[in-house]
């Protein structure tokens, strides 16, 4: 995650699944220090948790985007 003047800037989904798998990749690579393997587990941690915010973010907006005005029942378009 980009850090600019002390804020950081949440990565977009893509950016983050990517440097998970890395993450993973380099993990399961092996031939790292306990430091370094630490480090880059915490990593991995916060990027599946900003994977999940955006999951979560966009069952809500799909939710919300099949609710019918009207509250009636609708057969799922899908």
């Amino acid at each position: 995650m980009a850090e600019e003047n002390g804020t950081a800037e949440k990565p977009s989904y893509e950016q983050a699944r990517d440097e998970l798998a890395e993450v993973v990749k380099r993990l399961e690579a092996g031939g790292l220090t306990l430091e370094e393997s630490l480090g880059l587990w915490e990593r991995g941690e916060r990027l599946a948790a900003v994977c999940e915010d955006w999951l979560e973010g966009a069952r809500a907006r799909l939710a919300a985007a099949l609710e019918r005005p009207d509250g009636g029942d609708a057969a799922a378009p899908f």
